[in-house]
């Protein structure tokens, strides 16, 4: 209570209003900031408002408090007056953080002792207005002022902004004299007719139309120029910050370095599409390298196919690592690092339960003020085995910004590691590998999700802690899925209960999954350059994804016919001496013959159509076969009339009976149908999968009381394992993509086999109403 009273009557003396003090307050951070500030100044000049607004400009926004008190100086001594010469420090000290400042060249930069007279504002001014006169004459007082303002600002930068404006006012109002009742009515907008737009339309996903590449050049990304680190809002430097990144640029060049760090735990998602995509992509625009790191820390949990599983992953998805490398390599180096961090008493052994440190608020560790001898000795024994599993852990002496407590460093796993062996028995967390691997790597800019903005100050913190290169650390937007899960424990007991097959079921969104659903590579990414590169998370529809594929497919994939639930069709006409008539096809039938490819059909006096695509009796807007109604062959230019048909013992139709003519010689059906022939075909299998869950958020207990598993759709996949394809589908390579006529796209599945093939819906086509 004392110590806000004096800090209370510090502000207010310095002339804040109360109002203003107690707003400060709340903040501890600026609170202290500003505090320093003004008893840096105080020690050569009495504060008054004037100078501690000033001093409250630097103290909201130079981190460094060894900049605040240089700052606070030349504020008290009146070598900075005003908010463009703040601007100007403020400006200057990121780019030159060094101490002792170079006095000469920030007081050139900062205007230190230009002191602007009446007489070069008046004569600045006059040659301002002189040069926009005709203008200014013609339109009076509805002329841009703050144009001339404008124009103004670079002759005279140091000049009072009030003077300036003040001199402006008089010159106009000598040039036009005052302003008339036409003076004073507002200017006319011209009234435009935009569009309404319907509520539907504003919650629907919007889309970026720049490339990933363009959004990764664009200015819409404010990263830091490399070797620039210091820049950065929220950066800390030490004295040997500067040094480290001599270093830092003489080993890498200035050039950009990314790194995707997955932990080999589990099959990447859509969501890691994204981070593959800023991450390489970010290197990429900018020609710089991006490593593919596995965060290896966790020998419980890794196996030998989630390794390769990533590395397939990242190469498919069109990227190539610079480097592929394992927080592993560097188990010797980090643990030299946590002694050092021992030694500078910035780490401690504890012995609390997990259970003990976790949740909001968690009581200190009784073994927080330990000797540092005590805690080197415990550490070695924790090194060499001598102590049991959970009996002891690494903390670093350090407050998150989340609240958080002294982080582990270091943990004991009595567990063999997938590259190391039996070498290891302790293992350090995310909190201590990532930065020090960011560092070792010499990586330039660390991207990683929003959840991480909460470690940022303890990536700083401790990689200055062990005096290493620091990098950069930037955040940006997750990208969620309605309609899914993606957490590798919940994907595992969708596993294990049977729901679904494995991590690549067609149903999940698993980058594996959605390659064997036939999703295209170009197409995901396509969707993450809609989706933008945003610091907000993004939750999107299935939809907007589904719709990049289908437009990638649309101009990719060939067309072949295949029947789901063949009907067979007998032509009694069908005159063909030969028996067959061959066909040629093209594969983007919309190109006709300007297509890049053609294939063989053959037709023949026994073919198969869908079973939907005939009924008895032909009801309004039905467009199909019927035994009142024709129908045409897509291709074969033939018209089928029904005679008669068949039915089976359960009285299902069986068998259709139906006569043939060219289209040229009879009136034209309402629809042509695709088809296959019976000797030109052969017998597959379709699965048909749609949407796993019922609900957006299947994890949202308020929506789904009894858990994720409840909400999963109980025929989410229909096998159709009679269904008849065009010969020339054989021999398809596996996930190779067609678009089967008025089916939907589909994908060559894995579980082909030569004798039969299988197929997996991708997705549907987008048909016209009433086909």
């Amino acid at each position: 209570m004392v110590a806000d009273d004096s800090t209370m009557n510090l502000f207010l003396n310095a002339g804040f209003t109360e109002q203003k003090v107690n707003e400060t307050l709340k903040n501890k951070t600026l609170s202290a900031a500003l505090s320093e500030a003004i008893q840096a100044a105080s020690s050569f000049a009495t504060v008054d408002k004037s100078i501690g607004n000033l001093l409250y400009q630097i103290a909201s926004k130079v981190k460094d408090a060894s900049h605040v008190k240089v700052l606070s100086e030349y504020i008290a001594k009146k070598d900075l007056k005003n908010d463009i010469q703040i601007c100007c420090a403020i400006a200057y000290m990121k780019a030159n953080p060094k101490l002792p400042v170079d006095t000469k060249a920030f007081a050139k930069e900062c205007g230190v002792g230009v002191n602007v007279s009446p007489e070069e504002i008046e004569s600045e001014i006059e040659k301002i207005v002189r040069r926009n006169q005709d203008g200014i004459v013609k339109q009076r007082y509805q002329f841009n002022m703050g144009k001339l303002l404008g124009e103004a600002r670079q002759p005279l930068k140091f000049a009072d902004g009030r003077e300036v404006k003040r001199e402006m006012d008089m010159q106009i109002l000598d040039l036009l004299g005052p302003k008339t009742e036409l003076d004073m009515q507002p200017k006319g907008k011209k009234k435009e007719n935009k569009p309404k737009v319907s509520k539907k339309a504003v919650e629907q996903d919007q889309v970026e139309t720049l490339s990933l590449m363009d959004q990764l050049r664009g200015v819409a990304l404010k990263f830091h120029k490399t070797g620039e680190n210091f820049t950065t809002d929220g950066y800390v430097m030490t004295e040997n910050t500067m040094d480290h990144m001599k270093k830092h640029l003489n080993l890498t060049g200035g050039q950009v370095r990314t790194r995707f760090p997955p932990e080999p735990n589990g099959i990447l998602h859509i969501g890691h599409a994204k981070a593959i995509n800023f991450n390489f992509g970010y290197a990429k625009a900018n020609d710089g390298v991006c490593f593919l790191r596995y965060d290896d820390t966790n020998p419980e949990k890794e196996e030998e196919k989630f390794f390769t599983g990533i590395l397939d992953m990242v190469r498919w998805l069109g990227y190539e690592p610079y480097q592929v490398t394992h927080a592993s390599d560097n188990f010797d180096k980090l643990y030299e690092l946590a002694v050092k961090l021992i030694k500078e008493d910035l780490a401690y052994i504890c012995h609390q339960k997990q259970s003990e440190i976790q949740g909001i608020n968690p009581p200190p560790s009784p073994w927080k003020n330990r000797p540092i001898k005590e805690s080197l000795a415990l550490f070695e024994d924790m090194r060499k085995g001598k102590i049991d599993e959970g009996a002891a852990i690494l903390r670093m002496r350090h407050v998150m910004e989340d609240g958080k407590q002294d982080p582990v460093a270091y943990r004991i796993k009595f567990a063999a590691h997938h590259r190391t062996g039996e070498a290891w028995c302790i293992y350090p967390t995310y909190d201590f590998t990532h930065c020090l691997c960011d560092s070792i790597e010499n990586i330039s800019h660390s991207l990683c999700t929003k959840e991480f903005q909460a470690r940022r100050s303890s990536y700083y913190w401790l990689c200055n802690a062990v005096d290493v290169y620091c990098p950069v650390q930037w955040e940006y937007g997750r990208l969620n899925l309605n309609y899914t899960v993606v957490s590798k424990r919940k994907i595992g007991k969708l596993i294990d209960m049977g729901i679904v097959n494995d991590w690549d079921d067609p149903r999940l969104y698993t980058l594996t999954a959605l390659r064997r659903r036939g999703f295209p590579s170009e197409a995901i990414n396509n969707f993450c350059a809609q989706v933008g590169v945003t610091g907000n998370k993004v939750v999107i529809e299935p939809a907007m994804l589904e719709a990049s594929v289908r437009t990638t497919l649309n101009a990719k994939a060939k067309r072949r016919m295949v029947i789901k639930q063949p009907l067979k069709i007998k032509l009694t006409t069908f005159s063909e001496k030969s028996g067959s008539l061959s066909i040629k096809v093209p594969d983007f039938p919309a190109d006709g013959d300007n297509s890049a490819s053609f294939h063989d059909v053959i037709v023949t006096d026994t073919i198969f159509i869908e079973r939907e695509d005939f009924i008895e009796t032909a009801v309004k807007g039905y467009k199909r076969f019927a035994t009142d109604q024709t129908i045409g062959l897509r291709y074969a230019g033939l018209v089928l009339t029904y005679q008669k048909h068949e039915t089976d013992a359960a009285g299902n139709i069986s068998v259709v009976y139906a006569s043939c003519v060219p289209a040229t010689e009879c009136a034209k059906p309402k629809a042509f149908i695709h088809w296959v022939a019976e000797s030109n075909s052969e017998v597959c299998e379709i699965r048909m999968y749609s949407r796993l869950f019922k609900h957006k958020n299947p994890e949202d207990k308020s929506v789904v009381p009894g858990g994720f598993v409840t909400d999963c759709v109980d025929n989410s996949l229909q096998v159709i394992s009679d269904a008849r394809m065009e010969k020339s589908l054989l021999g398809s390579e596996k996930f190779q993509t067609y678009q089967f006529e008025r089916l939907g796209y589909f994908c060559v599945d894995a579980d082909t086999t030569p004798s039969k093939m299988v197929f997996n819906l991708t997705i549907p086509l987008k048909e016209d109403a009433g086909k």
